[in-house]
């Protein structure tokens, strides 16, 4: 397990936005990238009297898309709140052994993340390397 600082992770999340290709950064609307320390249990889909302690299930949880692809947004879509990627901090420093392997699998989780943007689902990309 590598730990990074708060600012080595954000800076990893900005080198993979960097390398994206410019025609899938123009694509995007209305799309916010965060990242969080831990997924909570809004992002597990639980109610928020749920408690994590002690639960390992979601350890490897490293990202998540939260809104429509632009395949549902084609029936109309209020852009009033942005669609977000949130980028997990401690499940990729327990999955990953250094600050490279976490900085190439930061880039593959935002990947996987825009392609649900997209409109991909878990077998697409995971057929494409993105699982």
């Amino acid at each position: 397990m590598y730990h990074m600082t708060d600012e080595e992770f954000e800076s990893a999340i900005a080198e993979a936005l960097d390398a994206m290709p410019e025609q899938f950064m123009e694509a995007l609307q209305n799309v916010a990238v965060v990242w969080e320390e831990e997924p909570s249990a809004y992002h597990l889909g639980y109610d928020e009297e749920w408690d994590a302690e002690g639960e390992d299930e979601f350890d490897d949880l490293l990202g998540l898309f939260d809104g429509l692809s632009i395949v549902e947004r084609a029936n109309g879509y209020d852009d009033d709140i942005p669609d977000v990627i949130t980028v997990f901090k401690g499940p990729h420093e327990r999955c990953f052994d250094s600050r490279e392997e976490i900085v190439e699998e930061v880039g593959k989780t935002i990947i996987h993340e825009l392609g649900h943007y997209f409109g991909l689902n878990e077998d697409q990309l995971a057929a494409m390397g993105y699982e």
